[in-house]
């Protein structure tokens, strides 16, 4: 046990993006360790082998948590073995990710508790189908009434910008916030509650900006700036036509575009983390009625409780996507 813990602790300290060629005196101390363990795992296995023999219902091999510890030894030699070949070695040395799964074989308790826990997963089966029809249903609504649109944004009139020479302004409105809290607004087909018309207008050094763009390279605009004067441009009038924009919120995370992207926000909203603000996207571009959809999908979520057989360790299970209980 004392090598177990031993062995989380070196895993724990290694740096695999500095130390890529090993060369601090950091990463040579761990890598003896991680020698050392390895050794000592190396010499128990061949040790039982001898005591148990190797093949056998009663023997070494005849024991899955001794096969565990097979494969994991066997891993490491291969390891060893390839180093110094050209080849790459970050699949097998996530192997020793494993090594402490070697304390379950010598904690008796864990072990009924672990083998507890696996002779339940077959039982999880119809939970699953009910959480994939659920995800499949609530996607394809998702992806007919909203795909695209969240990508909605306010533009510039293309003749405005062209005739004005306005290239130093960007394309479409965006908040201070940026892309972290979009503007999304609504188009003329639909009936969200946030339209062009609904940007606020500008403000420099806390002031409200009221000229129009007649005013832009006059001398009374270019005091507007906010050096002596209280008015300035205001450019976000100007934002007025609604249409598809290139990116979707969150740096394209949060869409309905396809049925992908849609079980994503799905599983985003059932775990109760940010589910308002998709839901606020959708209603801004979208309809007010909108939450009909999210208060469904909150109701909708799986959940039941798996009880162990009788006669054994009682485990109860709360399932829901995204959220695991065991007690």
């Amino acid at each position: 046990m004392l090598v177990i813990m031993l062995n989380c602790v070196t895993l724990g300290m290694f740096r695999p993006c500095e130390d890529v060629e090993c060369r601090s005196e950091r990463c040579s101390i761990l890598e003896a360790f991680d020698d050392f363990i390895f050794a000592f795992f190396a010499a128990e296995m061949v040790i039982k082998m001898i005591a148990l023999g190797l093949f056998g219902q009663k023997c070494y091999l005849g024991d899955t948590w001794n096969r565990l510890d097979f494969f994991i030894v066997m891993a490491g030699m291969m390891e060893y073995s390839l180093d110094g070949h050209n080849v790459s070695l970050s699949a097998i040395r996530t192997v020793r990710v494993l090594r402490p799964l070697r304390a379950i074989n010598r904690v008796p308790s864990m072990r009924i508790l672990v083998t507890l826990l696996l002779d339940t997963l077959p039982m999880l089966g119809n939970v699953l189908l009910l959480c994939f029809f659920v995800f499949f249903i609530f996607g394809i609504v998702g992806v007919q009434l909203w795909a695209g649109l969240l990508r909605n944004r306010c533009f510039l009139d293309s003749t405005f910008a062209r005739n004005s020479n306005l290239s130093f302004l960007r394309p479409y409105y965006q908040p201070e916030e940026g892309e972290e809290n979009p503007f999304i607004c609504s188009s003329r087909r639909d009936n969200g509650m946030q339209k062009c018309s609904h940007i606020p207008s500008r403000r420099e050094l806390r002031v409200e900006c009221t000229l129009g763009w007649e005013a832009y390279g006059q001398p009374q605009a270019e005091g507007a700036g906010g050096t002596g004067h209280h008015t300035c441009i205001n450019w976000n009038q100007y934002y007025n036509v609604c249409r598809s924009g290139d990116s979707n919120p969150h740096n394209g995370a949060i869409s309905f575009d396809n049925i992908g992207y849609a079980w994503i926000a799905i599983f985003q909203v059932i775990t109760l983390e940010g589910w308002v603000d998709i839901m606020y996207y959708v209603m801004d571009a979208h309809s007010f009625y909108n939450f009909i959809y999210f208060i469904l999908l909150i109701i909708a979520r799986p959940s039941t409780g798996i009880v162990a057989p009788r006669g054994g360790p009682h485990l109860v299970l709360s399932v829901a996507p995204g959220a695991w209980c065991g007690v």
